[in-house]
């Protein structure tokens, strides 16, 4: 990190990076679940099967979008919708390369025929350019049918996993209220055997957030390369709304709690700062975290690629199986719909002036609170669907998360500063491994630990098994950035 030599007024230096856009996003960064959303003017989350699901969750908040549309019968989307939306998309779209992106519900509802329709439409339509498609699956229909359907096409699969099977059971259950872990396995390892490329998508929640190195121990020995941390934060309302729904927007007026399933905000900050301390430990440039990822960018000086910490928001659309679009995959509320792309072309819908104003309030709601806050070019306030709490001002708007983002963003700055300035002498990020080894030793021989006793680090390993050897067969000051 490249600190202003400033200090706020705690007395900190205040953690704001130098710009600096001499390495390109994708020479250092290598997760690739999302597309750059700066190279792009909107990306549209796609739901084929709306909110129809073979899971019930308990914290899923997608789930009761079924009750907005309280006359449909049958939630497949329609072959003109399909069309019609893989065209505009495609034409709106000013880049060589197209990213279409595919959840639900869970789309693998539909059948493999359905994609394969998708994908001679997107043939048709590309004229020239490449067309990239991810999925997010829950992984509990996969089979080798879909598995060399996925291989064939390239596809790029998230699967749903939340830990191990005491934990992903928790709250990922069927229609039935049995556990899915088994299955979900099963659907992993028919990508393996049939070489899928798949990233992990790991809810955070009230269960597994007390465990964060046995989930990414976990998630590591399954061989997931690239792992997505998403906080589970939802408000319930008592009474229904009249739309049906119980999950409310931030600015809902009655009286709104805070889920039991829900991550506490500085659980979630220890959780992301344990598995950090593992990550830049032993695994950098090998295990791949988005949020880490996404840190090391605004450290170096760019912008977010993750649309929650960007300044503004609004460039990520959800569009339902019917063809409504709406702001975003979290704000799928009535008054957050812009259209239908039957009806109004979608590139209108996406730079419609209501678009716009949703993504601008990101930046202009921002509390005082958090104008002033040291962390603020990391956080930018984080997504707005969390700001519901009070600033200790009283004002309104101040993300609940807050707490454990102000932690873990705290906790990995003097890392981000070296792995930044390891990127501006056009080094390996992963040279950072060998600096804490270094330091680690440096507190064990202050602290008269000895080869046999326990590291420093947390890793559950003797020093001599974990740091000391890192230290001395750590990656050289002169590796390329290539080797990441």
């Amino acid at each position: 990190m490249y600190p202003c030599r400033k200090r706020s007024s705690c007395g900190r230096k205040r953690m704001i990076p130098r710009r600096n856009k001499a390495v390109p996003h994708q020479q250092h960064i290598r997760y690739k679940a999302c597309a750059d959303m700066s190279d792009y003017p909107f990306h549209v989350m796609t739901k084929p099967v709306g909110p129809i699901c073979n899971l019930d969750c308990k914290y899923c908040f997608y789930l009761e979008k079924e009750n907005l549309y309280p006359n449909v019968s049958r939630w497949a989307m329609r072959p003109d919708v399909l069309e019609s939306y893989i065209r505009q998309y495609i034409d709106a779209q000013p880049t060589d390369v197209i990213h279409f992106a595919w959840q639900g519900g869970e789309p693998t509802l539909l059948g493999v025929d359905f994609f394969r329709k998708m994908v001679e439409l997107q043939k048709r339509y590309a004229n020239g350019r490449k067309i990239e498609n991810a999925f997010q699956t829950n992984g509990v229909l996969l089979d080798d049918v879909w598995g060399e359907f996925f291989a064939e096409n390239k596809f790029l699969i998230g699967l749903s996993v939340d830990g191990p099977e005491h934990l992903h059971d928790a709250y990922r259950v069927d229609k039935r209220g049995k556990g899915s872990f088994q299955r979900v396995m099963a659907g992993m390892e028919t990508l393996k055997r049939n070489g899928v490329s798949f990233n992990t998508l790991t809810t955070i929640h009230r269960a597994n957030s007390q465990h964060p190195l046995e989930v990414y121990r976990f998630l590591r020995e399954q061989g997931s390369g690239y792992m997505q941390f998403i906080p589970i934060v939802e408000r319930k309302t008592a009474q229904t709304t009249s739309d049906g729904l119980t999950l409310v927007l931030p600015t809902f007026a009655a009286e709104a709690k805070v889920t039991e399933w829900s991550v506490e905000p500085t659980q979630f900050g220890r959780f992301l700062c344990a598995i950090f301390d593992e990550w830049v430990r032993h695994d950098v440039g090998r295990q791949f975290v988005q949020l880490f990822d996404v840190s090391l960018e605004m450290w170096f000086g760019q912008e977010a690629s993750l649309c929650v910490f960007r300044r503004k928001c609004g460039q990520a659309l959800a569009m339902e199986h019917g063809g409504d679009l709406y702001s975003c995959d979290h704000f799928v509320y009535p008054e957050n719909r812009l259209g239908n792309i039957m009806e109004i072309p979608l590139e209108d819908l996406a730079n419609s002036p209501q678009q716009k104003k949703f993504g601008e309030d990101k930046e202009t709601t921002l509390p005082k609170y958090c104008l002033t806050c040291d962390v603020r070019f990391a956080c930018n306030g984080e997504c707005p669907k969390h700001r519901f709490l009070q600033t200790p001002d009283g004002e309104s708007g101040l993300n609940y998360l807050c707490a454990g983002y102000k932690m873990f963003f705290h906790h990995v700055d003097p890392y981000m500063r070296f792995m930044a300035d390891q990127l501006q002498r056009e080094q390996a990020p992963a040279n950072v491994m060998r600096w804490v080894a270094q330091e680690d030793a440096k507190k064990s021989a202050n602290g008269k630990v000895g080869r046999n006793a326990m590291c420093l680090c947390g890793s559950g390993k003797k020093y001599k098994a974990c740091c000391l050897r890192a230290e001395q067969s750590g990656p050289s000051a002169g590796q390329s950035r290539a080797a990441l």
